[in-house]
């Protein structure tokens, strides 16, 4: 595996291969054993936006490997305020570091980097468009709690026209065999490219602007929230604002073993009474994301021996 930039870019085979690498992690993941598979290596963690969840992960999946961590949380903290380009600080960052974590808030950066790169470059969140290593973490947390990856009617809610992880999770799920319900507000429907794909693969069930719609058949609801910093104009932001709310009722519509799922942060469209439910599986999700990134480290810097 040399770069991680779209989750297209990954055969079922080798997303199930991530998974299994991933399982066999959990254990380290929490500190209930000790590796030093990536001893001497050094991850880059390369941030022009803000993130909590997925550099702290990124970080603690590398020390947890035994290997080291480098880069910046913000570009006002590096060169990037002089004026040098993408290109050039990842030729720079690519001498220092075995492995470059991007995230950064114009589509196709990543895939912009990894030709400027000489070590691989993991994709953390390109703009509107993918957010694969998320996407792996999502799978994970649904083939654990679900016991399976395959015949699932999954609803995707909230912000689908910016939200970056539904992009890459919808294709990824259509991909392994299941149903995807779109339920949005109006002007923020899933992008044009990826309801083809749904539709091309017989996986697409119906779009709706309503989770009440759909919540009967629901087996995982996947909620995201209205992506404010991605809007151009705040007044159409306040127009959606707080226009979907999962709460304890909602949920009570749904089947009883379905998982309520969410990349986080959220804002108001998860009360805080849903967190004490067994539905909800979020914090479980968060969690996941070490040992999904693990194993993708172990697989970008360590090559296929056991990890």
């Amino acid at each position: 595996m040399k770069h991680v930039i779209s989750i297209q870019d990954f055969s079922v085979e080798e997303i199930i291969d991530v998974l299994d690498r991933a399982e066999r992690m959990v254990k380290t993941a929490r500190g209930q054993t000790v590796s030093d598979f990536l001893k001497g290596k050094v991850l880059a963690c390369i941030f022009y936006e803000p993130s909590t969840r997925t550099r702290l992960s990124f970080e603690t999946a590398m020390n947890r490997l035994g290997g080291a961590v480098v880069g910046f949380a913000g570009p006002e903290a590096s060169s990037v305020v002089k004026g040098e380009t993408l290109a050039d600080t990842i030729r720079m960052v690519s001498a220092y570091a075995d492995a470059v974590v991007l995230r950064h808030p114009r589509e196709g950066a990543a895939r912009l980097a990894a030709e400027f790169s000489d070590v691989p470059i993991l994709n953390a969140g390109d703009g509107a468009g993918q957010h694969p290593t998320q996407t792996m973490l999502d799978l994970f947390t649904i083939r654990t709690e679900m016991g399976r990856l395959e015949g699932l009617n999954i609803s995707l809610v909230g912000d689908l026209r910016y939200g970056r992880t539904v992009h890459s999770l919808a294709i990824a799920l259509a991909k392994l065999g299941n149903t995807i319900n779109l339920v949005s507000p109006e002007g923020l429907e899933m992008p044009s490219e990826v309801v083809g794909y749904l539709r091309d693969t017989g996986k697409f069930g119906m779009a709706c602007h309503f989770p009440e719609d759909v919540i009967a058949e629901t087996d995982v609801l996947y909620v995201t929230r209205i992506q404010k910093e991605r809007f151009p104009d705040p007044v159409e932001y306040e127009k959606v604002a707080g226009v979907y709310r999962v709460d304890p009722e909602l949920v009570a519509r749904g089947p009883e073993d379905m998982i309520i799922l969410h990349p986080l942060p959220r804002v108001n469209e998860i009360t805080p009474e849903v967190d004490s439910l067994p539905q909800a599986k979020y914090f479980v999700q968060a969690f996941n994301a070490v040992p999904v990134r693990m194993a993708l480290l172990s697989m970008v810097m360590g090559g296929e021996r056991n990890a």
